[in-house]
């Protein structure tokens, strides 16, 4: 048990200061068990040891510890939690528990046998098929840890400290949130860096950001998606093949899975299976028509992230990448479907979103408009705004 409290000593040190994360305010700490969810390379460790070290600092009552070790091939985790709690722990902090089978029901186990103990995990996106049939489903609180904002990305580049705002405030008051943010900063000179390299944490590192989410993309689809969904490795590179074709716009406006399947050389069920499995890993986002759904085929296929389609397809169209940021951007708190009746999305099935294209000889930000569905009324706003939306 030492030999864990000073690994975790170790790396509690070695943290730098990374961007507090939104989602640190969000989470009741006081629930037993606490499942936070995140593509690769999204900050998951980080957030975990930042958690430890702002609450805990050296106080042995929380551990971190990461499942991926080769301790639990031959010890069972049960006892380990026993010990754990005889040195007076309270709050276990487990990384990558998606790698030790059984985990949800060994947690579950704990959490029944010791009253004072809360644990909280973080896993890979992909790794998780169905929340409600792990065996914590009924006792734990799930979240998802996203990548940075753009509201994150300017507070680690600049000195402020920015709010987010819910959607209805922006577009209430649009002028005013503006002119809090361009108050201290011009957002538009920060915005195009953002797009390309700063979603993720490793723009905090002395590394090649590109090289870095490169390896985390393909560790995503050779592990996480393989591993979670017995994927033969001899099929991988068809997944690689469908992610590039996608990057580079073939399905943002016209989606045909029969195509796809003719490229990639699959049947089209493969298709829509590759399509959930590239969803839940958080490499690709699936609009719909309103009331559409996974298993029905979707109306749209975009990239999940700006930061990744730049990765994949470095000559991206300026137009898919602001669809990409708009629906990365606002996704995470609300509904998004594609409009069947024009060329944008539709909105918590309330306001009609559209995008301005910008003028040629002009290289700024674009605008969106959002026209209430109620009363047709427009609210016209800049692109960077919508990373000020709640996440």
């Amino acid at each position: 048990m030492e030999a864990f409290y000073r690994t975790h000593s170790h790396l509690i040190e070695l943290l730098n200061n990374p961007v507090r994360r939104t989602l640190m305010d969000e989470i009741d700490w006081d629930d037993r068990v606490i499942c936070i969810k995140g593509y690769r390379g999204v900050g998951k460790t980080t957030f975990l040891l930042q958690y430890a070290r702002d609450n805990y600092a050296r106080s042995k009552k929380c551990l971190y510890v990461d499942m991926d070790g080769f301790l639990f091939c031959d010890n069972d985790f049960c006892e380990f939690v026993d010990n754990f709690v005889s040195y007076g722990g309270q709050v276990l902090l487990l990384d990558q528990v998606g790698k030790y089978p059984g985990w949800d029901s060994d947690i579950r186990t704990c959490i029944e046998r010791h009253s004072s103990l809360r644990i909280v995990c973080a896993i890979a996106s992909a790794a998780v098929m169905d929340d409600d049939a792990l065996a914590i489903s009924s006792v734990a609180k799930f979240y998802r840890l996203r990548g940075l904002s753009f509201v994150e990305y300017l507070n680690f580049s600049t000195i402020n400290k920015f709010r987010s705002y819910r959607l209805a405030d922006i577009l209430s008051d649009s002028a005013g949130v503006i002119g809090e943010v361009t108050h201290s900063i011009a957002p538009q000179d920060f915005f195009q860096n953002y797009l390309h390299h700063g979603c993720f944490p490793y723009l905090l590192e002395k590394k090649s950001f590109r090289e870095s989410l490169l390896k985390a993309i393909n560790l995503s689809l050779e592990i996480d998606v393989h591993l979670a969904r017995q994927i033969d490795l001899k099929y991988l590179p068809k997944l690689k093949q469908m992610l590039y074709y996608l990057a580079d716009g073939n399905m943002r406006n016209t989606l045909n899975i029969s195509h796809l399947a003719d490229y990639v050389q699959v049947s089209r069920a493969t298709v829509m299976n590759y399509l959930k499995f590239m969803k839940d890993a958080g490499l690709l986002t699936l609009t719909y028509q309103e009331n559409g759904e996974y298993p029905k085929k979707p109306t749209q296929i975009l990239i999940s992230n700006p930061n990744i389609a730049y990765v994949v397809c470095p000559a991206i169209g300026r137009a898919a990448i602001s669809e990409i940021y708009a629906l990365y951007a606002l996704a995470a708190k609300h509904q998004c479907n594609k409009d069947k009746r024009a060329d944008g999305y539709v909105i918590d099935n309330e306001y009609a979103l559209t995008f301005v294209k910008p003028s040629v000889a002009k290289d700024d930000c674009p605008d969106v408009v959002f026209r209430s569905r109620k009363d047709n009324s427009a609210v016209r706003i800049p692109l960077w705004l919508l990373g000020f939306a709640a996440q």
